[in-house]
């Protein structure tokens, strides 16, 4: 018996396909014309797709020792995108996940054909990277910095050495390439058999010709799967449908969003050449890709202008090639020609026109949808399947088996989607961007243009006439500045560079007024939700899911985590306690799916337990700036200094005219000053009391100066007010850059970790959660580049029984080192002098390089930190803050950093 067949599935893979791109009629098997066994009427797992993502999936999930696992494909094996793959596995991806991916399914491809005896057509044959000018040759040092880090073998390398691994190449344009000796080539469909024959004989069935209808769901949990052959009750459904997966996800109980779309992909193949290619070349900039293939030439390219597919629901059992269309492929053949002009007497054969599917972003969809528990997603691959299969196929059911995967799949998790990017009109527009980007040179700060103001702020047209540019997050649009009166704005749109940007001196101009006066952010993208209760199940959930003490009194702010079972982030937010039964949460704007889902998922079936997302029912202004107080002070005729409005804390008050108003003594930069939550219906009404009017001073709008002067009374002193009118969100990273705080690079991810890389004042450790294992377990802590030092306001002070406590009193900025250790409760006291010395030296020489870029714009931060640690190495006795206590009513003061 064939090691493939399944001694329970339809399949029979003896007839399996034996080119890259075999017709239809040779992929048919030969229980066609057999009775189809009948589908199992229950499985655990159901896994819809055959190609060479549904394989994977399916081997992975076998190898991890998972049973009763069906397989259904409702054409024949392979029949889809994978028939008609170009067959390249290359490392050289945009973020360090993807190449991990790629990275696992190069090395599985290699071995595979060894375990499962069946041939895969696997060709190490390296690949170059070309640059014709120093932004890409930039783009590919970066790329090879990340790679090394990986241990992925690379070389920068110089024109002439190009010339010697690919005498075809024609060098005279380059500046460069990067060669990656690991990358391959394989057979597609014989890949995607192998995985199936394996995956076959760990007990897998595989069923042809099966066609899934939809996916039946109760309370929210997958149950069933319905197909044209029968039901199959199952626990855990996976669509790896490809093309078909935004369909078969609109088509369930429940809707399902899996944002993708299908562009047509067009590679030619030549003739056998009188000498075989070798390596494989990707000209990014000339927007094509050359590979050996069958003696000939597989050349294919992402154009400028691609052609949108399969727009009105059209559906195939199996794909086919698609028309020819000489035209629209003429500019990357002229590419191809240019880069090899040798090619010119090579006899073109075919010019293949196949099917890709691409998501808003160019990442892949991967894991449990926010909605449906059981229901998980594989899909979107953006031209990259066969990459990406082997590792993507990894970590899914390592998702499934144990709950997480074991890389950070952050940037890949379909929950960075929401509904609104569903719409197929949206999803049509943007993938046209889309492909042309996969080649594209990103710079820094570049944004999407297509399928943009899905979501705005409520004074989104009044910034807009100010001159805002704008970015987006999660859909949503943010200023990133604002253009000063005679400047070129489309000069500085099209400022695209690795160096300094032309609107550099703008953000410059802002910054300086927000440290040195008042600045207006409109900050109204960020997530909010009121989670309400009439008795104490709130704060029961809170306190189950969150990292810090949220049994706080009434109009305290706590910023904290929400931790999963291995004390990984899920969620950063601020958690305002508006009354005892009802607290307001604020989170980053693009983690608003996701955190509603992680509280979803953990609520109790209670009625009187009741979560609501009224982040379209605020506008947030943050007001900041040294003067922030006095301004708000004139507004509310209320002290806001200190004393009567202490720091963290959140008051319902009237500002102007308007009434009603959240007013919370916290920023999301660093500086000093307070966010305002404000009813929709009266943000202009507050907006331009704040620009125009404070007291009975008149401020009249400027048309030909950003900044507005502003005098008023402070103690019986008048002094001059400088205040920004318009402040972009975009500027919050350079605002803290010289107060260094949680997350000062990037957002808070599932394989980030309180010791290693949170303030202290983010983590209550006497808390209850459940999820805060990090008490009771050991934990592997991040590599080093991630370790942080931690500013707090507290100071150390030793309790009578020799416990460490941490309080808010004399000293502004006692600064901890954390995660130094591998274990979990590590005291310094405990150590002599000359180890305690030697830990906080290593600490500190380890952290100097990270943080330098940071201090290089405050010499003050230098001094001080330098000036502190000597403060500690001399203190005899320090304590870790293993076990804090919180003095009076006081919370732990960090700066909030959630964007």
């Amino acid at each position: 018996q064939d090691r493939g067949c399944s001694p329970w599935g339809c399949w029979a893979p003896g007839t399996r396909p034996r080119g890259l791109w075999s017709s239809p009629r040779s992929l048919a098997s030969a229980a066609e014309t057999a009775q189809p066994i009948p589908l199992p009427s229950q499985a655990r797992v159901v896994i819809c797709g055959g190609g060479i993502v549904g394989t994977s999936v399916a081997y992975h999930l076998a190898k991890l020792g998972w049973t009763d696992i069906v397989l259904l494909e409702q054409g024949r094996l392979g029949a889809g995108t994978t028939r008609l793959c170009a067959g390249i596995v290359s490392v050289a991806k945009p973020i360090s996940i993807e190449c991990k991916m790629a990275d696992y399914s190069n090395s599985l491809y290699e071995h595979l054909e060894e375990e499962t005896g069946v041939k895969t057509g696997y060709v190490r044959t390296g690949s170059l990277c070309l640059a014709q000018n120093q932004d890409r040759f930039l783009s590919l040092k970066r790329l090879a910095s990340r790679l090394n880090v990986m241990g992925i073998p690379c070389n920068v390398i110089k024109p002439k050495e190009v010339s010697k691994l690919h005498p075809m190449v024609n060098i005279h344009d380059l500046v460069g390439a990067l060669h990656l000796p690991g990358d391959a080539v394989v057979s597609p469909p014989d890949v995607n058999h192998a995985l199936a024959t394996a995956a076959a004989g760990h007990g897998v069935q595989i069923h042809e010709r099966t066609t899934v209808n939809h996916v039946m769901m109760d309370k929210g949990h997958v149950t069933a799967v319905e197909t044209d052959r029968g039901a199959i009750e199952c626990e855990y459904f996976v669509n790896c449908a490809g093309q078909w997966a935004y369909e078969l996800g609109q088509a369930s109980e429940t809707k399902v969003s899996v944002p993708l779309h299908g562009c047509e992909h067009f590679y030619l193949l030549s003739k056998p050449l009188a000498e075989p290619l070798q390596p494989m070349v990707i000209d990014m900039d000339g927007r094509i890709y050359v590979r050996a293939w069958q003696g000939g030439v597989l050349s294919g390219g992402f154009e400028k202008n691609p052609k949108p597919i399969f727009t009105e629901g059209r559906n195939q059992l199996e794909i086919q090639n698609m028309q020819e269309d000489w035209d629209h492929f003429e500019p990357m053949l002229s590419a191809l020609l240019r880069r090899m002009p040798e090619l010119e007497v090579c006899e073109i054969q075919q010019l293949v026109n196949c099917p890709e599917s691409f998501t808003p972003d160019m990442r892949c969809l991967m894991g449990e949808t926010p909605d449906v528990h059981g229901y998980f997603v594989l899909a979107g691959m953006n031209a990259s399947g066969l990459a990406f299969a082997g590792g993507a196929g990894k970590f899914l059911a390592e998702w499934m088996t144990y709950g997480y995967p074991m890389a950070n799949v952050w940037p890949l998790d379909i929950k960075r989607f929401g509904n609104l990017q569903s719409s197929r009109t949206f999803l049509r527009h943007r993938v046209m961007e889309v492909m042309p980007l996969l080649y594209n040179l990103k710079v820094p700060r570049w944004d999407f243009q297509t399928g943009r103001q899905l979501r705005t702020s409520p004074l989104y047209d009044r910034l807009d006439t100010q001159g805002a540019r704008w970015m987006e997050k999660h859909g949503f649009e943010r200023a990133k500045y604002f253009i000063p009166a005679g400047k070129d704005l489309l000069s500085l749109d099209a400022s695209k560079t690795f160096y300094k940007p032309d609107w550099f001196d703008i953000v410059g101009s802002e910054v300086k007024c927000c440290k040195e006066a008042v600045c207006v952010i409109d900050m109204s993208s960020f997530t909010k939700f009121e989670l309400t209760s009439t008795d104490d199940q709130a704060l029961a959930l809170l306190q189950y899911l969150c990292a810090n003490d949220l049994d706080v009194p009434v109009g305290h702010i706590v910023h904290t985590g929400m931790l999963n079972e291995r004390g990984g982030y899920e969620n950063d937010c601020s958690v305002v306690r508006v009354k005892k039964n009802s607290f307001f949460i604020i989170s980053p704007t693009d983690q608003q799916v996701h955190c509603w889902s992680w509280l979803k998922k953990h609520m109790p079936d209670d009625p009187q337990l009741h979560l609501e997302d009224v982040s379209w029912k605020y506008t947030a202004l943050n007001l900041i700036g040294p003067r922030a107080m006095d301004v708000l002070g004139e507004l509310s005729y209320v002290s806001m200094t200190p004393e009567h409005f202490p720091s963290l804390f959140c008051k319902e008050m009237s500002v102007g005219y308007a009434n009603g108003i959240r007013v919370m003594s916290m920023t999301h930069t660093g500086e000093p000053g307070f966010m305002l939550y404000i009813p929709i219906e009266v943000r202009y009404t507050l907006y331009y009391t704040i620009l125009y009017t404070t007291g009975n001073i008149p401020i009249q709008e400027s048309q030909t100066q950003p900044h507005l002067i502003f005098n008023a009374l402070a103690d019986g002193k008048r002094f001059s007010l400088k205040i920004s009118l318009y402040m972009a969100p975009f500027i919050l990273s350079f605002t803290r850059i010289s107060r260094p705080g949680p997350f000062a690079e990037k957002q808070p991810q599932s394989m980030m970790f309180p010791p290693p890389c949170f303030t202290v004042g983010m983590v209550f450790f006497g808390c209850n959660s459940a999820f805060f294992v990090l008490q009771t377990q050991r934990v592997e802590f991040l590599p080093k580049s991630y370790i942080l030092v931690s500013s707090g306001h507290m100071t150390f002070s030793q309790s009578s029984s020799g416990s460490s406590k941490c309080s808010l009193a004399n000293f502004r900025r006692a600064w901890t080192c954390t995660g130094l250790s591998r274990g979990t409760r590590l005291a310094l006291q405990d150590l002599s002098p000359w180890w305690r010395s030697v830990l906080l030296m290593v600490g500190f020489v380890t952290l100097v390089p990270a943080l330098c870029r940071s201090f290089t714009r405050s010499p003050r931060v230098v001094l001080g930190f330098l000036l502190t640690v000597l403060v500690i190495i001399l203190t005899p006795r320090v304590s870790s803050c293993v076990e804090p206590q919180i003095e009076g009513d006081y919370q732990w003061s960090c700066m909030s950093s959630i964007s």
